[in-house]
């Protein structure tokens, strides 16, 4: 396990640079955590390290969407909270996103739990007393 502290906004970047260093080849990772701990905002700014131009949101309706990195590359990042049931996720084509070798970010990943592969890395953060932040990155 990897632990990553954000402590503050100003040095988010910091910590994504320090998140993309841990990637290596894997490719799903599942952010977990409560209601407004970060993940969306940890999201964006990895995806900004990553050089990426578009408005990175969450995807709460849309529930995936879909950013090109500077390189070319493309990341989708999944916010499955509004899924209530796989057959949701399957329409959508979930499957052939979680399976293509792209960079997926998923949020609320527990509602999709019987598609994601075993490779799956979890990335828990948790906001601490003192408002900072830590991620632990769980292969």
């Amino acid at each position: 396990m990897t632990t990553i502290e954000i402590p503050s906004l100003d040095t988010i970047h910091d910590s994504a640079k320090k998140f993309i260093e841990q990637i290596g080849d894997r490719t799903v990772f599942a952010f977990n955590g409560s209601m407004g701990a970060g993940k969306t905002t940890f999201i964006k700014a990895i995806c900004d390290v990553f050089g990426v131009q578009e408005s990175v949101n969450s995807p709460t309706f849309s529930i995936v969407n879909e950013y090109e990195t500077e390189d070319g590359e493309i990341i989708y990042h999944f916010d499955c909270y509004r899924i209530n049931k796989i057959q949701e996720a399957l329409d959508l084509g979930a499957e052939e996103y979680l399976y293509s070798g792209n960079l997926c970010f998923i949020e609320w990943a527990e509602n999709i739990a019987p598609l994601l592969p075993d490779s799956l890395v979890n990335v828990n953060i948790k906001e601490t007393e003192n408002g900072k932040r830590v991620v632990r990155i769980c292969p």
